[in-house]
Formats: structure tokens, sequence, C-alpha cells
């Protein structure tokens, strides 16, 4: 069993007015949260502002001065973060806080160390056709080329140690921060669980980021990492 659980949540956050304030509410309210850490990565809108809004000692607002990706975002919270583990939430709801705990709890038990939550083994709603396939093909890539069964290596919900965090030493600025943490983790030859979690995805006219050149920029990620080893 693992004695104490302190729970870094890093927010990247990029045009997410309409979502940020409510996404903040709930994340705070899980009581595994230690921390949380927004990472405003030069919005246009007022996202820094409302998150700023919310008083509360264990959250952090910090802004960078120019757009530099969801990657970089990632980093820049990284450095600040004082919680033995660091779970990633995307400021748009489409991940719900309320799983949190369910994510924890194989943790908490001693069981694994790196916990990854699932789209595809839970309840889902509003995902793309091509979306689907364009993840069901990368999950392909990253099972051949790296011998393991992942159903859902794009996910947002990843909890791990946040020394191990550390310790891959991200580089990625962009949406490849995805690939580059689950190659990063099967290389070192970490064992990661997956847990089904609910999916409501949001539209572009919602706000969506996502493109079909972060799908090919992707597969050049896992190749780049996997020929890294060779």
């Amino acid at each position: 069993m693992k004695d104490s659980i302190r729970l870094t949540v890093i927010i990247p956050a990029y045009n997410e007015e309409k979502t940020i304030q409510q996404v903040l509410t709930q994340v705070l309210a899980q009581k595994d949260v230690f921390e949380v850490i927004v990472v405003d990565d030069a919005s246009k809108d007022k996202t820094a502002v409302l998150a700023k809004k919310k008083k509360v000692k264990r959250l952090h607002v910090y802004s960078h001065t120019e757009n530099q990706g969801k990657g970089k975002a990632i980093q820049t919270a990284l450095r600040m973060a004082k919680g033995n583990y660091i779970l990633i939430q995307d400021a748009d709801l489409e991940y719900d806080p309320k799983e949190i705990p369910k994510l924890l709890e194989p943790i908490r038990l001693g069981r694994v160390e790196v916990v990854y939550g699932s789209r595809f083994f839970g309840a889902r709603t509003n995902m793309y056709y091509w979306h689907y396939v364009g993840n069901q093909l990368l999950n392909l890539f990253i099972n051949v080329l790296y011998d393991t069964i992942l159903s859902d290596m794009e996910t947002c919900y990843k909890i791990l140690p946040t020394q191990l965090m550390k310790d891959l030493k991200l580089s990625e600025n962009d949406f490849r921060i995805e690939p580059e943490i689950t190659c990063k983790l099967l290389l070192r030859g970490v064992k990661i669980l997956e847990i089904p979690i609910t999916y409501i995805g949001r539209t572009y006219a919602e706000g969506k980021k996502i493109t079909g050149i972060d799908w090919i920029l992707a597969v050049g990620a896992i190749l780049k990492y996997r020929l890294s080893t060779i």
C-alpha cells in the first residue's frame, strides 16, 4: 500500500475560457489532489484571468508569453510540481475529474506505478470516426514496434510518479508529448495499467484542436523513439 499520494494535476490550457473554471472546480474537489498547476499557453481569451479568480492555495497559474504547444506547457508545469504523482488533465471537460480516484486505486494498492485511462475500454460519445481510426492505427504502431497491447496510448489521462516523469526528459512541445511519454516509458520497461474511463468528446466548433497533421507527427515520434534504441 502506498503511504501517501500527493497528486499534482497539470492543466495545459489554450483558449478554454468556457470550461476552465468548471474543470478547476471539479479537479480541486478530488481529495487526493495536492496541487493544481495551470499553464495558460498564451491564450487569446480570458482563460488565465478566469483561472486566477479561483483563490485556492493549492492552485498555481502560470502563463506563457507566446503560444508554444501542449507539450511545452506540460514541461513548464513539471518543473514546478511538488506532488509525488502527476496527472495530466485537459481543460475542455472531455475527461471527467470525478474518475481520478479510480485511476489512483491500483497505485494506492501498490499494484503498479503508471496508470492510463483508456477511452476505448470505457463509455464514450462524440468521437469522430476518423479520429477513432487514427487512434487505432497509432495504437497498432506502438504495439507492434514496442511489443505491448495498449488500447489508448494517446489518452490525456496518464498518472505516473513525478520523479519518473522528470527522468523521461520530455522534449516535444506539441501533441507529440503523448507518444513521447508512452514510448519512453515502454523503452524503460515500465508496466502501464489501463483503466476504463468515460470520454465525452467535443467538436471543432466547441474548440477541439487536434488535427490530421498531429496524427502524422505522432507517427513520426513513435518511429523516432523506437529507432533511437536500435
